[in-house]
């Protein structure tokens, strides 16, 4: 999947977690970001320290902004990304009532919260120490199957969900509180994440469209417009494939 930033040129970089958080994280990473930025839905909920906070960045349905009055918008950051579905292991919370919030640890977590946001914020790399002391639950295989069969690509929902033996009704609202929304929204965030992870390799929009896993070209315009608030033309403008110097649309 993509980065959560839509930036050009972003300082920005990701380490692959520790063996043992490996079925819980998807990367810990590193930003230094500086004036207004883009966040695109990528399906994961990330723990963040940086500008004096230590937040939990929800799973987001539509492009978050920064701006310049936001605190974080010119400052180092130090994240743990969670995969889709396990941030509720360790953060305690379902993710759906994190969905399209930024909410302070200490809010979050109470009186064990405010503790643990003053470690981090005078040691941001024991963000990987936090996780490893508050994972709680035992990984729900099932969701995890789902949430993979939706991430590779399926048609519809409920071609993933008739792989399954468990009941429709039960798995979707599973899903909504692991993940934050339910599998027809997470479909459409997967299948923007594959077509942000393959422009570079597209020479236009069409064959974008196509490669992702999109009906048509109109379909990408509807689904990117909608999670990114802007036309595919003008998001994927510096990410397809250059020809003869041109940026192919």
């Amino acid at each position: 999947m993509s980065d959560r930033a839509d930036r050009i040129d972003p300082v920005y970089r990701e380490t692959l977690p520790p063996k043992h958080l490996a079925g819980s994280v998807r990367c810990v990473w590193w930003s230094a970001r500086s004036g207004p930025q883009r966040i695109v839905p990528d399906g994961c909920v990330d723990l963040i320290v940086g500008g004096g906070r230590v937040f939990v960045a929800g799973p987001d349905t539509h492009a978050w902004h920064t701006d310049e009055a936001d605190e974080a918008a010119e400052t180092e950051l130090h994240g743990i990304r969670f995969r889709p579905g396990h941030a509720p292991r360790v953060l305690g919370a379902a993710a759906d009532e994190l969905r399209d919030q930024r909410i302070e640890l200490a809010d979050l977590w109470g009186r064990r919260g405010r503790p643990t946001a003053e470690r981090l914020l005078t040691r941001p790399e024991a963000l990987v120490d936090v996780v490893t002391e508050n994972v709680r639950a035992e990984p729900d295989r099932e969701l995890d199957e789902l949430i993979a069969t939706l991430t590779a690509g399926v048609p519809r929902v409920s071609a993933a969900l008739s792989r399954l033996p468990t009941g429709e009704r039960q798995l979707r609202r599973r899903f909504t509180l692991a993940v934050g929304y339910g599998p027809a929204t997470y479909l459409r965030v997967a299948r923007l994440a594959r077509a942000i992870d393959k422009a570079s390799l597209s020479p236009d929009l069409a064959t974008l469209a196509a490669d992702a896993g999109y009906a048509d070209q109109a379909h990408l315009s509807r689904d990117c417009r909608d999670l990114t608030g802007v036309t595919p033309g003008e998001f994927f403008a510096t990410r397809l494939r250059r020809n003869s110097g041109m940026i192919a649309r």
